[in-house]
């Protein structure tokens, strides 16, 4: 099943492109700093009853020569079925935008990322018709950072180190880097700290790492924003009231920001909302529910896909007013 840090894996590229000439030149790849990138659509459907849909395309418009597609998936874990799925994806955009195509598949462990480096033939007695190299981006190959000043001069890489090395020894070093780093810049861009954190946080969820980075939060005593944990975190440390009414603070937060990360990806795959739409959305306080809504978004094709047969209903699901 698509998870929260699935979706984070290959996301970070879509929404922080400058994350891909780092990436490229430790994949020994050469990439300019200035090179343009637009997302492309996901849908690489030609019959409309067997959907195949690519995590990220980007179409990159290098300074020093011809654009190229880059098609981003993001693996857990060894699937055979992706060795056709990934040629498929190659030969399909290739055809329809008559551009070069580059496959990168992001992990997070060494067993699935020395997997995922192929080759891939089809091909049958002796001949092969064609072969499939991917380029892997993986724990083996990117960094481990744990300097907060070396986190600074690329945040999207950093939290893709930590997104990376999250089932690692380092996770926690990573994680206190990032932080640190992230805590700093936020006095003269609010935005972009919070953008970082609030991916973070929604990427690792409730894996160790992500109940790391909560432990490592709770110590932070300067957050307002959003309801996050990090603004969750301040406040239950400073309040004196009820443990009852701090855990249902705690899960408003929660669910504002499993609506915003709905409505995110529904954005990024070109799925309008309507007003009425968003508002179920953002109003929904059940945090199963939103889990439930936020599976589907993944691979819904229109925003109402995320309702169909589920709890939720105006009235009669839970978080409904």
């Amino acid at each position: 099943m698509v998870t929260s840090a699935h979706e984070g894996m290959h996301r970070i590229f879509q929404e922080r492109p400058e994350i891909l000439a780092p990436v490229f030149g430790l994949l020994g790849v050469p990439l300019s700093a200035k090179a343009t990138v637009d997302a492309v659509t996901t849908d690489v459907t030609e019959v409309r009853p067997l959907e195949r849909r690519v995590d990220t395309v980007l179409r990159v418009g290098p300074s020093d020569g011809e654009d190229f597609l880059l098609a981003i998936e993001s693996q857990s874990g060894k699937d055979e079925k992706k060795a056709s799925s990934w040629s498929y994806y190659i030969a399909y955009l290739q055809a329809k935008y008559r551009l070069p195509v580059l496959l990168l598949v992001v992990c997070q462990d060494r067993a699935t990322a020395k997997w995922a480096t192929g080759p891939f033939d089809c091909g049958t007695r002796g001949w092969t018709a064609q072969r499939t190299y991917p380029l892997v981006a993986g724990p083996d190959n990117l960094p481990v950072i744990t300097d907060a000043r070396t986190a600074a001069k690329n945040y999207a890489l950093a939290v893709l180190s930590v997104l990376a090395h999250a089932r690692s020894a380092e996770c926690e070093a990573i994680l206190n880097a990032i932080t640190a780093a992230l805590q700093e810049i936020r006095k003269t861009d609010p935005d972009t700290a919070d953008y970082f954190f609030d991916f973070l946080e929604i990427s690792l969820g409730d894996t160790p790492a992500g109940q790391k980075l909560r432990e490592i939060m709770s110590f932070v005593s300067y957050f307002p924003g959003r309801g996050t944990v990090r603004e969750t975190a301040y406040l239950e440390g400073k309040a004196e009231g009820k443990a009852e009414g701090k855990a249902e603070g705690k899960a408003e937060g929660k669910a504002e920001d499993r609506a915003l990360l709905i409505l995110r990806v529904l954005e990024k795959h070109g799925i309008p909302v309507a007003e009425e739409t968003r508002q179920r959305i953002t109003s929904c306080t059940d945090l199963d529910t939103l889990a439930l809504w936020f599976d589907r978004s993944l691979t819904a094709t229109a925003a109402e896909d995320l309702f169909a047969a589920c709890p939720g209903a105006p009235g009669t699901g839970p978080g409904q007013a």
